[in-house]
């Protein structure tokens, strides 16, 4: 077995005014240095320095399975299997669209209740930058029309989606959880949010994030904090917390987030919701904030895997204006039956048990799970992760200073949380940047080394389940790095190569937070993690968030 490095890394927690004079520290040109470099060193970074790398830069996970004409139209997936996989026990798009085929329910009615649940559930803080009500109901309105006449658009029409403040949405600005960004609104949808209208999805508004992103927690100094819904003292995680707030406090079954670090599968495991980060280049991130070009993937939230399953075939397959995404194969469900039979899964001991006992416990059960389904286990290495763990830091810190150059100006418009992580970044060289998409190059062939042996990969989501808030005033930011880590344990490496992994619900702790496990595929094959989703979501049992904080 090959030697396990990862470990805990211990670095300061800040908050309010010691965050601040950190973070004004760090940008002062002689003092900033030597800080940044006790920083770094605390961090590993210097990992990097000292590894020998024989591997040519791969700035890109993109692994072609075809080149895609832009023009031709592949089969439409078939959303047959949604049919049988759908709960009857959770508030689901299926739900939904049942009431309104039977008629207890109606597009107008869901939409008006919904924002009167959202407007009443002061107990989660800021789940919404921003709404506008006479939109939403507008579209509620033409759906009730389409249902009235027998001709909905299609598998979500009238159900209600959130989206994560990062992708342009028609009427709304597009803040990325800043105040200067997104001056005006859109103008047009991004291609994500342009498909789930075409299939009739009405958009409540647009949910809150961790400014730019930045940070897999749930601050935001400028909106406002994200509660989790399952004990509003925690973290949702983030940087998609909104959504997952949404979905996990029933405003909607579906949510759309976007992932460079985890920040999809993270507050997903958290709040006890399903969250898919596809194969980087399988879904179209034209319309989306450019923050972190190599790592990034955008996707689906959901309250059951076969939410996530609806969301995922109708966002995904080629678009013209993303030609990253015209060298995918086509999109298939597959039977989506939860069944294994012939598959191997694997597992890295020392990495699934470098959590905390109770997310082991959960885990292992899941593993059991799936063995049930008629999977093989198989024991494998995944070597080079804290190499890795740096190269994914390097390369995501990296992209997201150099995509706020182009706002230096509104640099002191920046929480000090954001500041300090800039501020780290711009403490890197070219080198740097380079050695680490030369340590891509090498984690991508480790994982197809383990993908030879097995096809599927489980983790544990996160290494800890939703931590406390640590402020008291919900718009003051701060600084925990050591517990960011412990979040990211699991997460960095499927950004690093593109690889698809999909976060499941798992189980619960003494506290009843939720647990999440992890399961990560070859590229491109997301079809296979979402019927092993099944597997593991049709044995765990489900408790739903508390209505309220009281």
């Amino acid at each position: 077995m090959k030697r396990y490095d990862l470990e805990r890394v211990d670095l300061p927690k800040l908050s309010g005014g010691g965050l601040a004079m950190f973070a004004r520290a760090l940008e002062a040109p002689v003092v900033g240095a030597a800080a940044l470099r006790k920083l770094a060193n605390d961090a590993g970074v210097g990992v990097l320095a000292d590894a020998r790398l024989d591997e040519a830069p791969r700035p890109l996970p993109l692994v072609p399975a075809r080149v895609a004409d832009p023009n031709r139209k592949d089969p439409a997936v078939d959303l047959a299997p949604l049919d049988a996989a759908a709960r009857t026990d959770r508030y689901t798009a299926q739900q939904i669209i049942a009431s309104y085929r039977s008629g207890a329910s109606d597009p107008v009615k869901t939409t008006t209740e919904i924002f009167e649940r959202i407007d009443a559930r002061t107990d989660l803080g800021t789940v919404f930058i921003a709404k506008q009500i006479d939109h939403a109901i507008k579209s509620a309105k033409a759906s009730k029309e389409r249902w009235d006449a027998g001709r909905p658009l299609g598998p979500l029409d009238g159900v209600p989606v959130a989206v994560k403040d990062e992708m342009d949405l028609e009427h709304y600005p597009t803040t990325v959880g800043t105040k200067f960004l997104g001056r005006d609104p859109a103008s047009e949808d991004a291609t994500i949010v342009k498909r789930l209208r075409a299939a009739g999805a009405v958009f409540l508004g647009k949910a809150n994030m961790h400014e730019i992103g930045i940070n897999p927690n749930c601050a935001n100094q400028h909106y406002g904090l994200v509660r989790n819904p399952y004990d509003p003292t925690r973290d949702t995680g983030g940087s998609s917390s909104g959504p997952a707030a949404a979905v996990a406090a029933r405003f909607c079954p579906l949510a759309l987030g976007a992932d460079g670090g985890g920040s999809i599968r993270i507050p997903a495991a958290l709040t006890g919701t399903v969250g898919l980060k596809a194969t980087f280049g399988r879904i179209s991130e034209h319309g989306v904030a450019p923050l972190c070009w190599s790592v990034g993937h955008v996707g689906p939230i959901g309250t059951t895997v076969a939410d996530v399953a609806l969301g995922y075939a109708l966002i995904a397959g080629p678009d013209a204006t993303d030609p990253n995404t015209l060298v995918q194969p086509p999109v298939e469900l597959g039977a989506l039956d939860g069944k294994l039979e012939g598959k191997k899964i694997g597992v890295f001991r020392p990495w699934f048990e470098h959590a905390e006992a109770s997310i082991v416990a959960c885990c292992d059960e899941a593993v059991k799970h799936l063995v049930d389904a008629g999977a093989e286990l198989v024991a494998v290495d995944v070597p080079h992760l804290d190499l890795t763990r740096v190269a994914h830091a390097i390369t995501i810190l990296s992209e997201m200073a150099t995509s706020m150059d182009d706002h230096k100006e509104h640099h002191h418009l920046l929480a000090p949380n954001v500041r300090v992580n800039l501020a780290v970044a711009r403490s890197f060289t070219s080198t740097d940047y380079v050695r680490a998409q030369r340590v891509r190059a090498r984690a991508m062939a480790a994982l197809d080394e383990v993908f030879e042996a097995v096809d599927i990969l489980v983790t544990p989501s996160t290494a800890i389940t939703a931590p406390p808030i640590p402020v008291t005033d919900p718009k003051t930011s701060w600084s925990d790095l050591s517990t960011v880590t412990e979040l990211m344990r699991y997460a960095f490496l499927q950004n690093l190569t593109g690889n698809p992994a999909l976060s499941v619900p798992a189980g619960y702790d003494a506290n009843g937070l939720p647990i999440g496990v992890q399961l990560t595929g070859r590229h491109w094959d997301e079809a296979l993690l979402l019927s092993a989703g099944l597997a593991v979501e049709a044995r765990v049992a489900y408790r739903p968030a508390p209505e309220s904080g009281a």
